[in-house]
């Protein structure tokens, strides 16, 4: 997920000394942890905390496989971490003996992805698809239909992301197409439709999301559910469109890439933000749904205030692929941008 800086690599510093007993290099998604709890973390256990951040998964996966990356902590989406086990390129850090892992809720522990839940503590969830601005396009948003075969009102505004993942699973939830399909025939479907929605199309890019909805540069934009809710709670005139064919479903997980420096910090700093009062503030601060047990209490976002967190249609998780069918996603992505 998600992914709303500049591609740029956003580099910061959490420090409560000049002489900090230990170190703990983060590479997570842009904007994604909150600030005052790395500050706090630094604080309580005298520790450097050093954050850059990455715009996909693909990136992450480029950075890791070549090896020797200096990060003590990274946080993938569900189906790249599955990979990263694979590949060997993560650590066992024995996660389902950490006090964390009893604070997962029980409905997301030992997942497909870390069936065993060795190698990951889950960070956050949530939902892709398509979010419209509400002050310049007042059409139907019930099906992917209209963000896929848009009206003519909507030629060259709407924007796609920069990357294939979840834009091809909207278009094969709506094509009916399962994820992952080999079949040559069904994904030449899928580019079809992107093909004929490209002519509609301002942009594919996954920077300034929230700047280039707000401003009315485009009307539609393909995005994620928090950040919808964060951009409308700031004043934007937002709404993320509830499609009956269902929505993207994606998981971030904590995971310690293989030979990180500083495992016994990132263990540390994985336990210390997965407590509930932790898991709480950091719920609120994200915007995104928490997969551990949070205070009610001091939750923000509820179903009240925050709809985009509880959809009422059906979510379906990207998977891995196998390599002929990712062979196909690339194909398609590739000859779409061609």
């Amino acid at each position: 997920m998600k992914k709303y800086l500049a591609a740029t690599a956003l580099a910061l510093c959490f420090a409560t000394s000049a002489q900090a007993a230990g170190e703990l290099n983060i590479y997570a998604w842009a904007e994604s942890i909150s600030p005052d709890l790395i500050a706090k973390f630094s604080k309580e256990n005298d520790v450097k905390v050093n954050v850059d951040s990455f715009t996909s998964n693909e990136d992450l996966l480029t950075k890791l496989q070549a090896g020797s990356s200096g990060y003590d902590i990274a946080t993938p989406s569900q189906h790249f971490l599955r990979v990263m086990i694979d590949q060997g390129i993560i650590e066992n850090f024995g996660a389902n003996k950490l006090k964390a892992y009893e604070n997962i809720e029980e409905k997301w522990r030992n997942q497909w992805w870390d069936e065993k839940q060795e190698y990951s503590i889950p960070l956050a969830y949530g939902t892709a698809g398509f979010v419209v601005n509400t002050d310049q396009y007042k059409g139907p948003t019930d099906s992917f239909k209209y963000f896929f075969e848009p009206a003519e009102e909507l030629k060259g505004k709407i924007a796609l992301l920069s990357y294939p993942d979840e834009v091809i699973g909207a278009a094969q939830l709506y094509l009916g197409v399962p994820f992952c399909s080999e079949d040559q025939a069904e994904m030449k479907k899928v580019l079809d439709l992107l093909m004929a929605q490209k002519p509609f199309v301002a942009v594919y890019s996954s920077d300034n999301i929230a700047s280039r909805l707000a401003s009315g540069e485009v009307s539609v934009h393909f995005w994620w559910d928090g950040d919808s809710l964060r951009a409308r709670k700031a004043g934007s005139p937002v709404k993320l469109a509830m499609t009956k064919e269902g929505l993207v479903g994606w998981m971030d997980s904590y995971v310690i890439p293989k030979g990180a420096p500083n495992q016994d910090n990132a263990v540390k700093f994985i336990e210390f933000m997965s407590t509930q009062e932790n898991a709480t503030e950091q719920m609120n601060f994200y915007s995104h749904s928490s997969p551990m047990k949070v205070i009610q209490e001091k939750v923000v976002n509820t179903r009240e205030t925050a709809p985009e967190l509880y959809p009422d249609v059906p979510i379906t998780f990207s998977r891995t692929c196998s390599a002929a069918a990712q062979d196909l996603v690339t194909r398609v992505w590739t000859q779409l941008l061609q």
